[in-house]
């Protein structure tokens, strides 16, 4: 019974992570570092290697799944695809109709957690300090990067689904607001509702790519520089409040293919402007309800997988 229950903790941690990967400016590695799976996520990913290799070529099918803990990625990466598949449009209705309560809940999530994996850090020094600044700024100027047009070919399909795994595995920096910026993200939005294979598979392929690759490197530092990489990691994801603003004033436009009028260019306003700038309800209740909601969510979250693990 506990495996179980394990094994449906897991699998709505990858839902979380699913989840926040649809939305351009969140990232599953936060969902995954503020459900305390991060490291081992990473570890299990590494352990895909030529001695796995090895194991599967031989036939030693169950030594292979244990190697690489294929439980745990098949339920995790189950739940990811089955959130993908099922929410993203809902999380499409949302980013459309109720954008400020969306963004201001994965305000309160993202700060939260930021907070909570700070308190990790064992050892506090001036390099750790600079780490936490050096990523704050370079999530900063990632997210202020403005978003352009990228061709159809499949090679670059590939190419975009290697970026955006990387990115995915770095908490704060998101895989989707990557694709916005590379002319992806509705195109791939767009084969997951369609359901077309070719571009899914494309994607897919470049994503599995990345994962092994880039997860290795994250691994490596987490394990070499421990208090500096979580620092960096953090610092990222409070730099990553600068795309995820809920107040936001669009200063350009562009055409989707269906013909739909979609923001292009935006700047981030103080709510108290933000009627007089875009002549719109600022809706700071329902901010603060759900920039509260994100806070109370993570804390949560963190109490029920401590009291998992006491069992």
């Amino acid at each position: 019974m506990e495996k179980i229950n394990k094994s449906i903790l897991v699998f709505l941690k990858g839902m979380g992570m699913g989840a926040a990967d649809i939305v351009p400016g969140v990232s599953g590695g936060s969902i995954a570092l503020i459900t305390g799976i991060y490291e081992k996520l990473l570890d299990s990913i590494k352990s895909i290697d030529t001695e796995a290799l090895s194991l599967l070529f031989k036939g030693r099918f169950a030594s292979f799944w244990s190697h690489i803990n294929g439980s745990f990625l098949l339920t995790l990466f189950a739940g990811i695809l089955f959130s993908i598949f099922s929410m993203s449009k809902l999380i499409t209705y949302l980013m459309d109709n109720h954008p400020i309560p969306l963004w201001s809940f994965f305000c309160g999530l993202i700060i939260i957690s930021a907070v909570i994996i700070l308190r990790d850090i064992k050892r506090w020094n001036a390099l750790v300090a600079i780490s936490l600044a050096v990523g704050a700024i370079f999530a900063f100027w990632v997210t202020g990067l403005p978003p352009t047009t990228s061709p159809e070919a499949a090679w670059f399909t590939f190419v975009a689904g290697v970026i955006a795994i990387s990115a995915m595995i770095l908490p704060g920096i998101s895989g989707s607001f990557l694709l916005l910026i590379l002319g992806q993200y509705e195109r791939v939005l767009q084969a997951v509702n369609d359901r077309d294979v070719l571009v899914l598979g494309l994607f897919a392929l470049g994503c599995i790519t990345g994962l092994l690759s880039f997860s290795r490197l994250i691994s490596w530092f987490l394990k070499k520089y421990h208090d500096l990489t979580l620092a960096f990691l953090s610092g990222i994801m409070l730099g990553s409040i600068n795309k995820i603003w809920p107040w936001k004033n669009v200063i350009s436009y562009r055409l989707s293919s269906s013909g739909v009028q979609k923001p292009f260019v935006t700047e981030n306003v103080m709510p108290q402007n933000y009627m007089s700038i875009t002549g719109e309800e600022s809706l700071i209740l329902y901010a603060i309800m759900a920039f509260s909601f994100g806070i109370l969510l993570v804390l949560g979250i963190e109490r029920g997988a401590y009291y998992i693990s006491r069992k």
